[in-house]
């Protein structure tokens, strides 16, 4: 790893570089190992951000727990680990904000540590369905130590349970409930269990073996509600063949989904369907900063939810951040559990998508065992399924891509039919890898037992890693040995913005608080949230607002705590700590006297003035104790709040259109007024920016914008899903010839079905680029109401333009809300030294001077800043 230098007078003193690490799972564990192992942590800094109250324990033997398996005995990392490495572990302060220009990372507690390499290790979280009453008592998911403590006291009052999800998860989970002593049910929506590992022969054998056992399976079944009763515990689960099934728990274990929040909201790419897009040495777009794990999209298009293949990126990370050559090329998806003590395991091409592919099965319902070996018709072992003996998977899985040495019949074959054939190690080659979890070969493991003088397993285990996994190769492992020995929105919601949105509509929550009390992770209720989930939540109870009766005004009741700085001032932050001003010009279009009052403005104020691409006009310079007396101005004036300091529509920016152009064929300004006036204040997951052209020139270069709309002789075309920027996108064609009417109303439904599915912070160019479907499936839900929700979109936004208030106006005819306005809270008369200026072109700018140094407050009164942090003088 390259160690930089700063020059100190004439020498050059090494600086020690820093590695922050978000997240400490399996894999998060496996890359500090990985880095140890090649002397990085001995000469930089490493720092972890934990989200969970315990380091990374072995979530894949998580159910053992139940067993008596204590939370320690899980622990992955050995006593010491971190010290000895020097490794700064910080236990329960996630990461929630990422800035990729300064290169920091703040977390939970507001600590912010600079970063040379970052790597991103964030996991998965579960996704829980979004039917009714989910949130329910009694509701669980299963992920965490912290889960299963909770399902484990619950669970004490006995009754019948259910698992949501018949995966290998799913079925982990009910075996869990019904060794503590409930009658257990598992409703899998496919039409077998373990639809992913296993064929339809294979989910046949294993449900008979596991209703044998007393769990009660109900397959292509889903759930449609969670009934609660009186006392608000769960009662009873409708599903949708119109059965009831009554029960007092239910475990959601229906999948999970890559934690990608970090890396969207500081612009990195992420897949389609979610994972930090990563190259083959498992760096994202920025050199800087890695995924591994769960949370990565590989090289290949894949999101691996195994653990093998994060070891794997964590190994290629740790390499390539030391120097070394490295690169993940995608990895062995091969899986072996014991699930409510059935063997089951799966690898290779076990479904046969290989064509030309042969079946060899073996099947026998009365002992519950299901073979099927998968060949080409060379007889190259492909894959397969094993379904109650999964003895030979430890070898079967190293053969994979090999001819095996006997005919693939007896290798299922029971005795006495021409099987079983006992193939020990001495038919692998040395390149075969046993230990898929960590990438072990047989010649590795032989390795250490000659040069190392291993002798067991533990020692095998120990020197080479071998067996630390998911541990199907232990068999193997002892075969190899000398013959006398043997042996998971941010960390407060475990739901998407796309989720939240819909639980604060369908339930009218009015507040943050009661969100995160009845929605939020059980760690988090109670608390006050974090600056990942606060203002995401209040765009969207913002969004909502008219809706379910919620505050109207950002900064009514609980909604102001959770505004960011602009918000919070209805005003954007400019550098040196000053605001700027933005009236409202809808279209454009502003009468000389309006000119005038700005023009008034700017001279009385001393503020710097622009004149937008957004047809508008900014001032800058403006001291926080100044906006409510430029705003009484403006406002007296006939002006409002433009918005430009909300996610929120900014401007509908148009050509002067048939009015004044001899090429214009539609009143493009009166069109853009309307627009404008139509969708201010609408808060939305990012910006809004629109343009109305009155003719095919494009001047107001509306296919540049969010929604943009181009006169033709017959009406107007609707655009959706551009954006200028970094990355620039054309809109594209959503209609055609649409009347004045049925362009609004298109309008009215594309944009509440963004803010309706789009993710925190995602511009409407990357919703149509992710969203299913595309622009043909947008069109079908807006246009040709495929989904059957348009006169809700349409109520939606009937109910936000009927309740718009202007911020502003509201604001200085409030005092309360007035009363936030002053630089220091217990020195409100004094203005903010900080904020200087320096003459340019015969304007004002910020003095850059005072920017780079510190800011020291003269006097010795203790003065405390409104906005983040404290000065004292």
């Amino acid at each position: 790893m390259a160690v930089d230098t700063m020059t100190v007078g004439t020498t050059d003193v090494p600086t020690v570089p820093t590695i922050v690490l978000v997240g400490h799972g399996m894999v998060g564990q496996r890359f500090l190992e990985a880095l140890a192992d090649r002397g990085v942590t001995g000469r930089a800094r490493v720092v972890v951000l934990c989200e969970e109250p315990r380091a990374a324990y072995d979530r894949v033997h998580l159910t053992s727990y139940f067993s008596g398996t204590t939370p320690d005995e899980l622990a992955l990392a050995e006593d010491g680990f971190m010290e000895r490495h020097g490794i700064e572990l910080r236990l329960g302060d996630p990461a929630v904000a990422v800035d990729r220009a300064a290169r920091t990372v703040t977390a939970r507690s507001g600590l912010t540590f600079g970063y040379d390499t970052l790597v991103l290790a964030t996991g998965s979280y579960p996704f829980v369905p979004p039917v009714p009453g989910k949130d329910a008592e009694g509701c669980f998911v299963y992920r965490t130590i912290e889960d299963l403590l909770a399902i484990e006291e619950y669970a004490g009052t006995g009754g019948t349970g259910t698992v949501v999800g018949g995966g290998l998860l799913g079925l982990e989970a009910a075996g869990a409930l019904k060794g503590l002593g409930l009658d257990t049910h598992v409703v899998e929506f496919a039409p077998r269990l373990m639809p992913v590992q296993i064929d339809e022969g294979g989910g046949e054998a294993l449900r008979r073996t596991i209703e044998e056992m007393g769990v009660t399976v109900h397959t292509g079944v889903g759930t449609q509600a969670i009934v609660a009763g009186e006392d608000g515990r769960v009662a009873a689960m409708s599903l949708s063949d119109g059965s009831t099934l009554t029960t007092g728990l239910v475990v959601f274990s229906a999948g999970v989904r890559p934690r990608d929040q970090l890396a969207r909201e500081c612009g990195l790419p992420v897949g389609e369907r979610g994972g930090i897009v990563v190259d083959e040495r498992c760096r994202t777009a920025d050199e800087a900063v890695y995924a591994i794990g769960e949370c990565a999209l590989a090289a290949d298009g894949r999101v691996y939810g195994l653990v093998a293949p994060g070891y794997e990126m964590a190994e290629t990370a740790a390499k390539t951040i030391a120097g070394d050559a490295g690169s993940f090329r995608g990895a062995d998806l091969s899986t072996k559990l014991k699930l409510l003590g059935v063997d089951v395991a799966s690898f290779g091409d076990a479904h046969g998508a290989t064509p030309g592919c042969l079946d060899v099965l073996y099947s026998d319902s009365r002992s519950g065992v299901y073979k099927k070996l998968v060949v080409s018709r060379e007889g190259v072992l492909l894959g397969g399924i094993l379904v109650g003996d999964a003895d030979s998977y430890g070898m079967l899985r190293p053969m994979t891509g090999s001819v095996p040495p006997v005919p693939p019949e007896r290798l299922v074959l029971p005795a006495g039919a021409g099987g079983p054939v006992e193939l020990g190690p001495s038919s692998l080659p040395d390149t075969a890898v046993i230990c898929s979890c960590h990438n072990v070969t047989k010649g590795a493991i032989l390795g250490a037992v000659a040069e190392h003088s291993c002798s067991t397993v533990p020692e095998i285990k120990k020197c080479t890693k071998a067996g630390t996994g998911c541990g199907s190769c232990l068999k193997v492992l002892g075969q190899l040995l000398p013959p006398a020995e043997d042996e998971g929105l941010c960390g407060c919601f475990a739901h998407t913005r796309q989720e939240l949105y819909e639980i604060v509509r369908a339930l009218r929550v009015t507040s943050f608080a009661a969100l995160l009390d009845s929605h939020g992770r059980e760690a988090a209720r109670g608390g006050e949230g974090c600056e990942v989930c606060k203002p995401a939540v209040a765009s969207v109870i913002a969004s909502l607002a008219p809706s379910i009766g919620a505050p109207v005004h950002v900064l009514d009741g609980g909604q102001a705590a959770l505004q960011d700085t602009n918000d919070h001032f209805l005003a954007n932050l400019q550098r040196n700590g000053s605001y700027s001003i933005v009236p409202r010009i809808p279209g454009g279009e502003i009468t000389p006297e309006k000119l005038i009052v700005i023009g008034e403005v700017a001279r009385d104020f001393g503020l710097y003035t622009k004149i937008t691409g957004g047809q508008r006009i900014d001032l800058f310079g403006a001291r926080v104790d100044q906006l409510p007396l430029i705003w009484t101005r403006l406002v007296d004036a006939g002006f409002e709040s433009g918005h430009a300091y909300g996610k929120a529509l900014r401007t509908v920016k148009s050509c002067v259109g048939s009015t004044w152009c001899r090429y214009g064929v539609q009143d493009s300004v009166k069109m853009a007024i309307g627009l404008e006036l139509r969708y201010r204040g609408l808060r939305s997951p990012h910006k809004l920016k629109s343009a109305v052209s009155g003719c095919a020139r494009e001047c107001a270069e509306a296919r540049g914008k969010d929604f943009g709309i181009i006169a033709t002789a017959s009406g107007w075309n609707l655009y959706v899903g551009g954006n200028g920027g970094a990355d620039p996108r054309h809109a594209d064609l959503l209609a055609q010839d649409l009347s004045d009417a049925e362009l609004v109303r298109l309008i009215d439904r594309f944009l509440m079905f963004y803010i309706r599915t789009a993710d925190r912070l995602e511009r409407t160019s990357a919703w149509l680029e992710r969203i299913e479907g595309g622009l043909e499936h947008v069109r079908d839900v807006v246009v040709h109401d495929s989904l059957g929700i348009c006169d809700e979109l349409e109520s939606l936004m009937s109910a936000h333009v009927a309740g718009y208030r202007d911020e502003w106006a509201d604001t200085i005819n409030d005092p309360e809300r007035l009363s936030r306005f002053v630089s220091f809270v217990n020195a409100p008369d004094v203005p903010d030294p900080s904020v200087r200026f320096v003459e340019e072109r015969d304007q004002v700018k910020p003095d850059l001077d005072l920017l780079a140094g510190p800011v020291l407050l003269a006097g010795p009164t203790l003065a405390i800043r409104t906005l983040e942090g404290t000065v004292t003088a």
